[in-house]
């Protein structure tokens, strides 16, 4: 038994779940979300809780499991509470700015880049250099942070470029390094 697909997950108050055979839709004070999940899985509703449970024990059905109870309960604290990643630019004259919806970075290349945000997802810039990506889909803010970072990922010699906050750069010595 997958021991993350055997916990149940806990639905707080204000959000809604209904369940349609393999479509789980659920509501919440920050939006809504749906999700068709495998058909090796059946879920269901006890009280306030989300019970995921495998058909048989197939190799797929089992690696399935605890894959749609973590969306699951993705889903249910995106709409409860909601998503945040945070980048940080560093270099001299690396910068970003928010105009209207869309972010606009100057990253050392001849033109700015811009990043027009996807439907449910929100840019905000702190002190030039600390942008943050929220919206309620953990997967999709996962990939557009992950674009972001890809507009000038940090290069190891000086560090300098868009990463996670937090990211560790493993930093090389160049040539006068030996």
């Amino acid at each position: 038994m997958s021991r993350i697909g055997k916990k149940p997950v806990p639905v707080p108050s204000g959000v809604t779940i209904s369940i349609d055979a393999q479509s789980v839709a659920v509501k919440g004070p920050k939006g809504e979300l749906s999700r068709l999940l495998p058909a090796e899985v059946s879920v269901s509703k006890d009280g306030e809780q989300v019970i995921v449970t495998r058909q048989d024990d197939s190799r797929t059905a089992r690696a399935r499991h605890g894959l749609s109870r973590t969306l699951i309960a993705n889903m249910v604290e995106g709409v409860s509470k909601g998503f945040e990643k945070r980048l940080e630019i560093k270099g001299v004259g690396y910068r970003a700015a928010v105009k209207g919806k869309t972010l606009t970075m100057s990253l050392g290349y001849s033109h700015p880049v811009e990043f027009e945000p996807p439907p449910g997802i929100d840019f905000k810039v702190e002190s030039n250099t600390n942008v943050i990506v929220t919206g309620i889909d953990k997967e999709l803010v996962g990939t557009v942070a992950a674009k972001i970072r890809d507009a000038r990922p940090p290069e190891p010699y000086k560090g300098k470029g868009v990463r996670y906050l937090g990211e560790m750069v493993r930093r090389k010595a160049g040539k006068a390094g030996k």
